[in-house]
């Protein structure tokens, strides 16, 4: 449903997004992650056909972007950082302007604005200027309008921004049902929790290229290395003599808690209990430590910036080698 190959724009000599390759499949969730100004407003710009790309390709729905732009806005539902919501108008009026654009007739207009509005909690607001709304109150009326079309993509960037707890989560429900609707989804987000929850696959940009991507259980294993687990004792407790199996290391001892690496633990969490029980280890829980997305996240970019410092260093190196 989205295909990108080498999708580059550059303004100048800036490189805003550089050699994007990504493919999201229908019913599946893209979570998009990276700092301010990492190249993820630009890649959205240029899935809307709002931005041509300078190299590279993209395909919306199966339209192309550059050839087919007008298809491609068609398909999509855009919720951006900034809404562009127009104050002056009521909550109603705002999502029948964009019923309209869609060329949606007035009776379907009038069935998803009812709709929309109710679902979001804002029925009692239909007649009330924009300008008096929330900050979240707008948010809901902003993503009303990405969906007022029914369109079988979204792009959403930010899309519980200054949501409170429970309009979030009606925004997460509304997101899940959406995937299970068949429709391909990108989300832009500062969130880490957000799309751990909500993400089929991650990817994590950084100054204007793809570092890496993968679901959330790819990234942790290729990121932070086998699944750790706990094992909390009765007491502390040296496991002298402890025959553990090949793929599993011990990763330290802390009082009465051991913790072990485990590259296959379906495989190799029984035998390791077995061992432990042989060895007569008075095991109160074994479970798995927690890794997160958060984890993950910052150390890729921890590396990425590391490896800039690093090769900032090498001209002058080859300069060195070059004069030798």
């Amino acid at each position: 449903m989205i295909e990108t190959h080498d999708l580059s724009k550059h303004f100048g000599s800036f490189q805003a997004v550089d050699g994007v390759t990504l493919s999201v499949k229908p019913g599946k969730i893209l979570a998009l992650l990276g700092q301010n100004g990492a190249g993820k407003t630009t890649t959205v710009r240029m899935l809307t056909a709002l931005l041509f790309p300078t190299r590279g390709w993209a395909k919306v729905n199966g339209f192309d972007v550059f050839k087919q732009p007008a298809q491609v806005r068609a398909s999509v539902g855009v919720l951006t950082e900034q809404h562009g919501i127009y104050v002056r108008m009521t909550g109603g009026e705002y999502l029948n302007f964009f019923g309209e654009v869609y060329q949606l007739d007035s009776a379907a207009r009038k069935s998803r604005i009812d709709y929309l509005m109710d679902y979001f909690g804002l029925s009692e607001a239909i007649n009330q200027r924009v300008g008096e709304y929330s900050k979240g109150m707008r948010q809901k009326l902003a993503l009303a309008r990405a969906l007022i079309h029914e369109p079988p993509v979204l792009l959403l960037d930010e899309p519980t921004s200054a949501m409170d707890p429970e309009s979030a989560k009606l925004v997460h429900d509304e997101i899940g049902r959406l995937k299970s609707s068949q429709r391909t989804i990108i989300i832009c987000t500062h969130n880490l929790v957000e799309a751990e929850q909500l993400a089929d696959s991650i990817a994590i940009i950084y100054r204007g290229k793809i570092l890496i991507t993968g679901s959330l259980d790819e990234l942790k294993q290729q990121v932070l290395g086998p699944i750790e687990y706990e094992v909390l004792m009765s007491k502390p407790w040296q496991p002298q003599g402890l025959n553990l199996p090949k793929g599993v290391t011990l990763n330290g001892i802390k009082g009465s808690r051991l913790r072990f690496h485990v590259e296959r633990p379906q495989e190799l969490n029984p035998i390791l209990l077995h061992q432990l029980t042989k060895s007569n280890a008075p095991v109160v829980t074994f479970q798995e430590v927690p890794q997160s997305l958060e984890q993950v996240y910052l150390k890729v970019m921890a590396d990425a910036q590391a490896g800039e410092v690093i090769n900032t260093h090498e001209p002058a190196i080859t300069q060195e080698v070059d004069l030798l």
